[in-house]
């Protein structure tokens, strides 16, 4: 491999910030997704093409216990690229130097990066990669400045900057390996100072690039930061599900569709009430959670459900869909019978149904049709129903 790609990722830091919110633990030992955060910046380098290897700065005290965490986390979920360990120093440039001196003799190429900013891309660093170049020491991504910035003194304004030529920096930062060497050696024998490597570089002389950063690229430094870390909560995923149900006339049960009593209705032939309304309801509502249908849950061979009222099964399935996350959006309802004439018992059994539910009239939908004398309905020795259920369920 000709001038190898190397990152340096430094998890050496204090976050004293943060130390009250997070219990004493420093944040880039923070757990997110299962795994401690710098992870997800090592995992992320490792998918850049030719990237060769990773170092890791530790602090020091605790460099042997974070070395067994960085194997076990190697094992677990390899990366496909050597991950090595190394103790950081007191001050961030400590930590780079540190750094530096692991990387291979020939390394040609090495980004610096901070695991407090675990949420960028490899699109971006592609984009630095891209933008080095003959006459380029440096290229760093930095993101415009929308608010305005005056330079102060004792309190009081001096004066006020130019926005447009502003720039707020991030990481990771790309240099040429031997030349971000040559600068920490000599950084270290003049007692510099600095927040970034960029800095150094110029203070150096050299000449350092800006390419456009990433809004998502933000650092955890604050308490409120925090809030990036956990997990998002599962979009509702939508959800249709369809019920079908026939009862055939001659029988005992008084006619009942909805929850609702028809009077002067043909008497039908059921183990329970025998309100095939409910019934198709009750089936679509589990196809939605994928939970099987309404004999599966209530077979007609068990005595205890001998007459039950179908609102009580469907209050049963609506208890199921409550603990499953389903939140129900609207109910279509149709009943298909020649007999009887349903027009009047439209209105009383769409109400009652969106109470039955929980719902609001205006999500519940009740629709009456004949077959034109045609089939069982039609001949009048039956009543059928369909529902379709439309619904969003929030993932476990």
């Amino acid at each position: 491999m000709t001038n190898p790609l190397w990152t340096i990722i430094l998890a050496a830091g204090q976050g004293s910030r943060l130390a009250r919110e997070t219990g004493g633990a420093r944040k880039q030992f923070l757990h997110h997704e299962g795994r401690p955060l710098y992870w997800r910046s090592v995992a992320t380098m490792a998918a850049v093409p030719g990237l060769a290897g990773v170092v890791v700065v530790f602090p020091a005290p605790e460099l042997d216990e974070r070395t067994r965490e960085l194997n076990l986390l190697k094992d677990t979920s390899p990366v496909g690229v050597p991950v090595l360990a190394v103790a950081g120093g007191e001050r961030r440039q400590d930590s780079v130097r540190l750094g530096l001196a692991a990387l291979p003799i020939g390394c040609g190429r090495v980004l610096v990066h901070d695991s407090a900013r675990p949420f960028f891309s490899p699109a971006l660093v592609q984009t630095l990669l891209e933008a080095l170049a003959d006459g380029i020491d440096g290229v760093i991504p930095g993101m415009p400045v929308t608010d305005t910035v005056k330079h102060v003194e004792d309190d009081t304004v001096v004066s006020t900057m130019r926005r447009d030529s502003l720039r707020a920096v991030q990481t990771p930062q790309l240099f040429p390996a031997a030349l971000l060497r040559r600068v920490h050696e000599r950084a270290l024998a003049e007692s510099w100072e600095v927040t970034d490597d960029a800095s150094m570089v110029e203070l150096a002389g050299g000449t350092v690039r800006v390419v456009p950063g990433e809004a998502a690229n933000l650092k955890i430094t604050n308490p409120e930061d925090l809030r990036m870390l956990a997990s998002p909560t599962p979009a509702p995923v939508p959800c249709t599900g369809f019920g079908y149900d026939v009862h055939a006339y001659g029988g005992t049960r008084p006619m009942v569709l909805g929850g609702m009593p028809i009077a002067g209705a043909p008497l039908v032939k059921a183990h329970s009430d025998g309100d095939v309304l409910l019934h198709a309801l009750c089936d679509a509502i589990l196809g939605c959670l994928g939970l099987g249908d309404i004999g599966e849950h209530f077979p007609d061979s068990d005595e205890k459900f001998d007459n039950i009222s179908s609102a009580v099964l469907l209050s049963e399935v609506m208890d199921k869909a409550r603990r499953m996350g389903l939140t129900i959006t609207h109910v279509d309802l149709t009943v298909i019978a020649q007999t009887p004439r349903l027009s009047p018992h439209k209105a009383g059994i769409r109400s009652n149904v969106a109470r039955l539910m929980e719902l609001a009239d205006q999500q519940v939908n009740v629709k009456a049709t004949t077959e034109e004398h045609l089939g069982f309905t039609g001949r009048k020795e039956g009543i059928k129903a369909v529902a379709v259920v439309t619904a969003a369920r929030t993932p476990a």
